[in-house]
């Protein structure tokens, strides 16, 4: 990048992989009767684990918008759309590679329906590649590219109710759970693609006015305010659009309105990251941030078992003390941070490889 590159997306990258390893461990590792949501330890560590993927999809949206927005000044849009495209594809068959029961094929066993679930990866693999389609609908003008980004997120969120149980009993499975949980996909391609359309829509305001003398303590002090209304106000607005249009959406929103209040956190750790930017420019933190793909692949294999079919779930299972939980849980990030920087190309490499053997496939 320029001289104007935003160290905090990697921080804030760092921050979310970093919270997703130990959550994920805990969570999956914790014995059961020390998941005590009355318990203020656990239910803060509990709220906060919720921050992590809301933090992740719309990081993951506003730093891959930027790049592709920004790469119409040095002429390279239509390869960065194209690397979106091959980019988004991998990150779902890394996603459906993991779930993968390799031992059963190996039986001739195909009828496991685990392999066919929707993660985090497939989800943000999809929504790179709806970016790219949506950028290239809007004949790559900003302004028409902001606009409905930011629209599509808010539709998005305020018909939540209408999809929250969603049921597709007549649609084949490796279709349904891109939409519905009922077949236990983890991650749905809605409401999650929200997260990442609002991403694009703040990449839109700093590729606009990131050159302008006070752009950064503006945009701080907007992350805190926007932040804090979406935590504190957004169910009241839902409510008063509710008795002003009698509009019966609006209010099973504020019901329930997680969304718009994990956006107000995601949006105030933005401000927090960016603010302190000058201070958290190391390397390590830096690095752990640009290797996020190898450290959530690796994380998963030690965790649920890809590949091998034996991980830590399987062999230790929610069987761990609180203190044990910690303890493994910082020996846990040591080590797949450790893995990742010295025995893991880079992402970068990985990318290049599969581009390298499509291009041969189309070759031959």
């Amino acid at each position: 990048m320029s001289k104007k590159r935003l160290y905090f997306i990697d921080a804030v990258r760092a921050f979310a992989i970093l919270m997703m390893l130990q959550g994920h461990f805990i969570d999956t590792l914790l014995d059961v009767s020390y998941r005590d949501d009355s318990n203020t330890a656990f239910a803060i560590w509990k709220y906060f684990r919720g921050i992590t993927a809301p933090t992740f999809f719309t990081i993951s949206g506003l730093i891959f918008s930027y790049l592709l927005i920004k790469a119409k000044k040095s002429g390279d849009v239509a390869f960065r759309m194209k690397k979106g495209l091959y980019r988004g594809l991998l990150l779902i068959g890394i996603g459906y590679l993991l779930r993968a029961p390799i031992f059963q094929w190996f039986y001739g066993d195909f009828n496991s329906p685990y392999f066919l679930l929707i993660d985090v990866l497939q989800c943000i693999g999809l929504s790179l590649i709806l970016v790219v389609g949506i950028y290239k609908l809007t004949l790559k003008k900003t302004l028409i590219f902001s606009i409905l980004m930011c629209v599509l997120g808010l539709i998005i969120f305020l018909t939540e109710p209408l999809y929250r149980y969603l049921d597709l009993p007549n649609v084949p499975r490796v279709f349904a759970n891109w939409l519905t949980k009922d077949y236990g996909s983890v991650f749905n391609i809605i409401p999650w693609f929200g997260y990442i359309a609002f991403g694009a829509f703040i990449a839109t305001i700093f590729y606009r006015y990131i050159e302008r003398p006070k752009f950064k303590l503006s945009i701080i002090l907007g992350f805190v305010v926007f932040g804090l209304a979406l935590i504190f106000k957004s169910g009241w607005l839902l409510m008063k659009l509710y008795y002003l249009t009698d509009f019966e959406l609006f209010k099973d929103v504020a019901n329930y309105n997680y969304l718009f209040i994990r956006l107000g956190n995601v949006l105030l750790l933005f401000a927090i990251f960016y603010a302190s930017e000058d201070y958290i420019k190391q390397p390590l933190l830096l690095k752990i941030g640009q290797k996020t793909l190898s450290i959530y692949v690796i994380h998963f294999i030690i965790i649920y078992g890809s590949f091998t079919g034996v991980g830590l779930n399987q062999l230790i299972g929610k069987s761990l003390l609180p203190w044990q939980a910690i303890i493994g849980a910082i020996i846990f990030l040591t080590t797949v941070c450790f893995i990742s920087f010295y025995y893991v190309k880079t992402n970068a490499f990985l990318y290049n490889s599969i581009r390298s053997l499509v291009g041969k496939i189309k070759r031959i």
